[in-house]
C-alpha cells in the first residue's frame, strides 16, 4: 500500500500542476481581456470585456489556488503526514466531481486512503509523539 501512497502522491502532484497551467492560462486571459477594456475602442465591448475580466480573473485565481492546495498535498502525502491524508481525502471528494480524470483521481484516492492499510501508514505507533 505504501507503493499506492507513493503514487497517489504523485498523480495528486501532476493534477496539481495542470491546474497551475490552467489558472496562469485564465489569468493571462484576463489580462486580455482588461487590454480590450482599457484601449482605444470603447463602447460596446465595454460591458462584455469587463464581465470577462473578472471571469477569468476569478477562476484564474481560483484555479491557481485549487493548484497549489494540490501540489501541498501531493508532498504531504509523499512524506506521509497524517495531514495531507485528511487533505486529501477532501480534494479526492471534490475531484469525484471533475469528469473523467478527477473522477478517477478521487475514486482512487479514496480507495487508497480508506483501506485499512492506508489508515495505518498516517498513524504514529502507540507511544511514540
Amino acid at each position: 500500500m505504501a507503493r499506492h501512497v507513493h503514487v497517489l502522491g504523485i498523480l495528486i502532484s501532476l493534477w496539481g500542476g495542470l491546474a497551475l497551467l490552467l489558472g496562469v492560462s485564465l489569468v493571462l486571459l484576463a489580462g486580455g481581456a482588461v487590454a480590450v477594456l482599457v484601449g482605444p475602442q470603447q463602447g460596446a465591448v465595454e460591458l462584455a470585456a469587463g464581465i470577462t475580466a473578472g471571469t477569468f480573473a476569478v477562476l484564474g485565481i481560483f484555479t491557481l489556488l485549487w493548484g497549489a492546495a494540490h501540489l501541498w498535498a501531493g508532498r504531504l502525502l509523499r512524506q506521509k503526514h497524517a495531514s495531507g491524508r485528511v487533505l486529501t481525502l477532501g480534494l479526492g471528494i471534490v475531484n469525484l466531481l471533475l469528469l473523467p480524470f478527477g473522477t478517477m483521481l478521487g475514486i482512487y484516492a479514496l480507495w487508497v486512503l480508506l483501506t485499512q492499510e492506508g489508515r495505518r501508514l498516517f498513524t504514529a505507533p502507540v507511544g511514540v509523539q
